[in-house]
């Protein structure tokens, strides 16, 4: 039996699905989000939600849910419950890259990224992957189910937003999953999604980070100062990433009550969540993969050492590039 049949006897034993995204879903985690409940409702299960944590930023995901009218909502709103059925795609640890508490477990994981043992129902995690949306087409193709042009713009668009879009280290297979839904994908309104503006908060914030920029040999940290968007770090790490001569970069900000960092690597040398989690992961919740990773750690770390919000970031930002660095094993020494 394959993983995708193994996925429909799991949902056919459901009456009811809560499918919760990583906190701040980016297109990869809603893509899949919505792939999912296309395959529960290929089984039958009749009543199936979306839920996330943390807020849709970033303008391109904010008009990928508003023109791809994915249903979703805030997770606060759900009341979930432990007897609640779960899904959880693109994380897979409660507690973790979720705003549900550690006690909750899922009945369903499916994911791409390193996060260690995870027990379910039903657990489908591939590392070797280079997005969860790929492991959804193949499970659509395998199951021999219809994929209507909502689903498939959605997937192409998850994939390239993901992979393609940056060369960031995709497999063949993600380029056979997007060959696999275009014919049935929107172009117009994928185009439309490309074109979607930069917000003010966006543009000031990668303005920071490139302000702020400190560099060591071909590594370099920059700080978005505090901003309401969290997704302008990962925008602003992948700007800073084509500066000439730098492979590695950390972006780090004041986001509501924690530090948000954002981390890219194109050096096949540096393993970016394994460098977050040796630099940062006894002050807060980090990891990824090895070109991409992030995480947040709580204010209250630095806020009492600290006066004002600018002297708070200031030092702050000395300790987290000194983190970094020597996580990198580099000098102290500018170039």
């Amino acid at each position: 039996m394959s993983r995708a049949e193994d996925l429909g006897e799991t949902l056919a034993e459901m009456d009811s699905l809560t499918i919760v995204c990583h906190d701040n879903p980016d297109p990869d985690c809603l893509a899949s989000a919505l792939a999912l409940k296309r395959i529960a409702q290929q089984h039958e299960v009749d009543e199936i939600s979306i839920v996330y944590g943390g807020e849709i930023s970033h303008q391109q995901n904010r008009a990928f849910v508003n023109m791809l009218n994915v249903g979703i909502q805030q997770i606060e709103t759900a009341s979930i419950t432990e007897d609640d059925r779960l899904a959880f795609v693109d994380h897979s640890v409660p507690g973790g890259n979720t705003q549900l508490p550690a006690t909750i477990e899922p009945d369903i994981v499916v994911d791409h990224h390193p996060d260690g043992d995870v027990e379910a129902a039903f657990v489908d995690i591939r590392m070797d992957y280079g997005a969860t949306a790929t492991i959804f087409v193949e499970y659509l193709f395998d199951l021999e189910m219809t994929i209507a042009t909502r689903l498939a713009s959605a997937l192409l668009f998850a994939l390239h937003r993901e992979r393609l879009d940056f060369v960031r280290d995709p497999t063949e297979r993600e380029y056979e999953a997007a060959l696999a839904v275009y014919p049935e994908a929107d172009l117009e309104m994928l185009e439309q999604l490309y074109g979607s503006a930069f917000s003010p908060a966006t543009l000031d914030a990668i303005g920071h980070a490139i302000a702020s920029r400190t560099r060591r040999g071909s590594s370099l940290a920059a700080s978005v100062g505090r901003t309401t968007e969290t997704d302008a770090l990962p925008q602003a790490a992948d700007y800073l990433l084509n500066l000439e001569g730098v492979d590695t970069v950390l972006v780090y900000g004041i986001v509501n009550s924690a530090i948000r960092i954002s981390a890219r690597s194109i050096d096949p040398r540096v393993q970016a969540g394994d460098t977050l989690t040796s630099a940062f992961g006894e002050l807060g919740t980090v990891g990824g993969h090895h070109d991409m990773a992030g995480g947040r750690i709580d204010l209250g770390l630095f806020a009492d050492v600290a006066g004002d919000e600018n002297e708070l970031l200031e030092f702050a930002s000395t300790r987290l590039e000194k983190r970094f660095f020597d996580a990198l094993n580099l000098n102290d020494k500018d170039e």
